[in-house]
């Protein structure tokens, strides 16, 4: 039993490495052709898109682990099934469920380890991510002189640049215009010919210009419109520096990113979730003290409950009211017309702002429920995602047994088949739950409700030998169903021949 068990790992820790890698690096490459955009032209270093990567694939790790257990095993035991090895391990007195048992062990073991993983690495690797991909998306693009067009690239300057030579720093016909002082084209710089250079600290562009004039407008500070003498200096040489630090990539602090939900572990979400809660609760009890301070009448009007007409203010108590201002009832009647029109336009302007806050406080409320059933939703991921694992294991291992058929191509049909499936509840479920549609537990775990009876299903009829993909058992099933049309119908002829 135990060089079983040692060949039954050798077999599945194989597929599993291979088809996890596999999987991660097609989930890589997606999120690269999501942000190429944002990665091309900046002129970023190797090691910050090596980085951003690494952390990439760290966040795709919850897709990629399920999806590889899934398919290894199916790879595994269909290897085994196709090459008659399940038939020798059976035929010396060992069931499949005993072959099994190292396999689920060591999903069991992957099952914990997803789990860790999910809650105390997959936190640092979405705050690593989040802020690196927030700062090369600030980023501007590289510094870059293309000839015969406006570069508008550097800040509060415009570069013209007619030709350039081969060497790369050679220009012809420069214009340079100054906009720092957010007045127009009032400084201008031209040259017929210029060398450019970057520092040697590769954080300034150095334009030696020649045989050029530098034309300035004095305007008026106090009204730019008037203006005064235009100046005209002709140079030899000219030399001007522009500064590069606003095109390096400049790191924000990662604290700013930790109070989001995706970066933080299961101790972190608890408390967020509690504090959440308690601030939601003390801002409807404000909202519910303000209105009633604000509009005692509120309490005391007549309402209607169950049907009946419940009086809590009566008629005499309103006629004490309004006594001692001598106003009878109905109210407006004691007004003259105009006064009418007045106290109506009052009493709907009350109303409006009445209904405008009411609206505002409901949706300072919806949008806090909605935060804490984010958090919520983070904090069941963590589990769903361990569960996944084991439950595609007792998925792949009994499918791949009764299918019998390895290597790449039916299984990983099969596979993403059932894979997609899963993402695809799981992702409906997800925003249900998002949108308070669904219940936070129902949306969350549908898709493992409805994958669990089928890995509990395919590994019963695996371990029992039930023919549940042959052909012969399927024809023989469906021509019953031929001879009871056949019976059905053998009746009524002979019934028909006998009337005739």
């Amino acid at each position: 039993m135990k060089k079983l068990y040692k060949y039954m790992l050798r077999s599945f820790l194989g597929p599993f490495v291979f088809t996890f890698f596999v999987a991660l690096f097609v989930l890589l490459m997606q999120f690269l052709w999501k942000y190429l955009d944002d990665l091309v032209g900046k002129g970023l270093e190797w090691h910050i898109i090596a980085r951003l990567m690494f952390y990439a694939s760290s966040t795709f790790v919850p897709l990629a682990l399920p999806l590889a257990i899934l398919l290894s095993s199916l790879m595994t035991f269909g290897n085994m099934g196709e090459s008659y090895e399940l038939v020798a391990i059976k035929a010396a007195g060992i069931s499949l469920r005993k072959a099994m048992r190292p396999l689920i062990v060591l999903s069991v073991f992957l099952s914990i380890g997803a789990f860790l993983f999910s809650n105390y690495v997959l936190p640092v690797a979405n705050l690593k991510f989040g802020a690196l991909l927030y700062d090369v998306r600030q980023k501007k693009l590289a510094f870059n002189l293309n000839e015969g067009i406006f570069n508008y690239g550097l800040d509060n300057f415009v570069i013209y640049i007619g030709k350039k030579a081969k060497d790369n720093k050679t220009i012809y016909n420069v214009k340079i215009y100054d906009h720092t002082s957010h007045q127009g084209n009032t400084k201008v710089v031209t040259a017929k010919k210029g060398i450019v250079e970057l520092s040697p600290d590769q954080t300034k562009v150095i334009f030696t210009l020649f045989d050029g004039s530098r034309y300035s407008e004095i305007t008026d500070q106090r009204n730019y419109r008037v203006t005064r003498p235009f100046e005209i200096l002709h140079f030899k040489k000219f030399i001007r520096t522009f500064d590069l630090t606003q095109f390096q990539l400049s790191r924000t602090n990662e604290d700013l990113f930790k109070s989001h939900y995706s970066m933080q572990n299961i101790r972190q979400l608890n408390h967020s979730i509690d504090s959440l809660s308690k601030l939601r609760e003390k801002r409807l009890n404000y909202f519910k003290k303000k209105f009633l301070i604000q509009y005692p009448l509120l309490t005391t009007v007549d309402s209607l409950a169950g049907g009946k007409k419940q009086k809590t203010v009566t008629d005499t108590a309103v006629a004490d009211t309004i006594a001692p201002y001598k106003l009878t009832w109905p109210l407006l009647n004691n007004f003259n017309h105009d006064m009418q029109a007045q106290i109506i336009e009052t009493a709907l302007k009350q109303a409006r702002n009445t209904k405008d806050n009411i609206i505002f406080y409901k949706d300072e409320l919806s949008r806090k429920e909605e935060t804490i059933i984010r958090h919520e939703v983070v904090w069941h991921q963590k589990f769903t995602l361990s569960v996944a694992c084991l439950i595609f294991f007792f998925i792949g291992a009994p499918l791949g047994a009764i299918i019998r058929k390895g290597g790449l191509g039916f299984p990983v049909v099969v596979s993403v088949l059932f894979f997609v499936l899963y993402y695809i509840i799981s992702i409906s479920g997800e925003k249900a739950a998002k949108t308070g549609e669904w219940n936070i537990i129902l949306g969350m775990w549908m898709s493992t409700f409805v994958i669990m009876p089928l890995g509990f299903f395919l590994t019963y009829k695996a371990t029992t030998d039930a023919p549940l993909l042959d052909y012969e058992s399927w024809k023989k099933f469906f021509d019953k169903f031929a001879i009871v049309k056949r019976l059905i119908k053998k009746p009524k002829k002979d019934q028909t021949e006998q009337e005739k």
